[in-house]
């Protein structure tokens, strides 16, 4: 098949080659799909698209005119891509559903441990020879509460790397992990609950209607004086401005995140030249309790290898007339 591979990274496409073995012919753009740039489709039998791609009702329609039939993401998340759209145009959709929980959960403890110990502000200082250690301290998360919002799997990495700093921990889910219960010592709470006792939390839940700005300054209000919050999942799942005021007024003691709300146009791309517009965006950078890093949660050698290679089998099972394993429906 003819692949047209949208907003592709200098980093990913040795992976995606290497996984392909040249079976397809892939073309590779870093333009972002749009409904203006899906004209680029023309000719194409699929495209690969990653987050920051929009595939929209309008986009739906040009690439179903243009005679694109599947579309595969390079990511998990798919709430960027209008599956009653694509189903009622007879584009498959296919997305890498488990890439590397590890990658995520790992990072959003990196986020933790840079934000606790003060690490970023120490290195800062010491790039200026000032070995002052005053307004550097953290603390033990032995024995802390954590908070996990979202217990599939990559909260269930999470929850067992913080189980092994000896924190408790407490889960809210629809669904309960019982493993996370029997053999981790969870503790399943309302979400009231969750953010009233959790000196730390950390949100790993997909992007839905159920979801968006899930922290707004209601749950922020009911969360524990001086708390933690960490975010490797979706931008929009908290409102910036809400946590903005909780960091301004002391309720959260510090914030890190690999997502941001308003991303979408500004993250993968090099804006150091440009004036920024983004006045949210320039708050969080001025403060220096926050650690922001632009979506790479999931760079990892393992990760873009999973990624590359189920980008690889979708396209495989497409081309044999098979229907892929990682295909979504609306009812997904």
């Amino acid at each position: 098949m003819k692949i047209l591979v949208y907003s592709s990274k200098n980093f990913e496409i040795p992976y995606i080659e290497e996984a392909n073995r040249k079976k397809h012919q892939l073309t590779f753009t870093k333009e972002v799909l749009s409904s203006k740039t899906a004209i680029k489709a023309i000719g194409y039998d699929a495209v690969s698209i990653f987050s920051a791609d929009e595939a929209c009702f309008i986009t739906i329609e040009k690439l179903k005119e243009f005679g694109v039939k599947y579309i595969t993401l390079r990511s998990a998340g798919y709430d960027n891509v209008n599956l009653r759209a694509a189903l009622r145009s007879d584009i498959r959709v296919a997305n890498v559903p488990e890439y590397s929980p590890n990658t995520i959960a790992e990072h959003a403890v990196a986020l933790l441990l840079a934000l606790n110990r003060k690490l970023i502000e120490s290195n800062d200082r010491i790039n200026r020879y000032n070995f002052n250690l005053d307004h550097l301290i953290g603390f033990d998360l032995n024995k802390k509460t954590v908070g996990i919002i979202g217990t599939g799997r990559i909260g269930t990495v999470m929850s067992k790397i913080m189980h092994g700093f000896g924190c408790k921990l407490l889960g809210y889910d629809i669904e309960h992990n019982a493993e996370l219960v029997k053999n981790y010592g969870m503790t399943y709470a309302s979400l009231n609950d969750l953010c009233a006792e959790s000196d730390i939390i950390s949100l790993h839940v997909p992007l839905n209607t159920e979801t968006h700005e899930l922290i707004n300054k209601d749950l922020i209000d009911k969360m524990k004086d001086g708390m933690i919050l960490i975010n490797t999942a979706r931008g929009s799942i908290i409102n910036t401005k809400a946590v903005i005021e909780g960091l301004k007024n002391g309720k959260i003691s510090a914030l890190g995140i690999d997502v941001y709300e308003n991303e979408k146009g500004i993250f993968f791309k090099d804006h150091s030249r440009d004036i920024p517009k983004d006045n949210n965006l320039m708050i969080l950078n001025a403060m220096p309790n926050v650690l922001i890093t632009g979506h790479h949660a999931f760079l990892t050698d393992e990760a873009l290898t999973n990624i590359a290679e189920t980008t690889i089998i979708n396209l495989d099972s497409w081309a044999s007339g098979k229907e892929s394993e990682n295909e979504l429906t609306e009812i997904n």
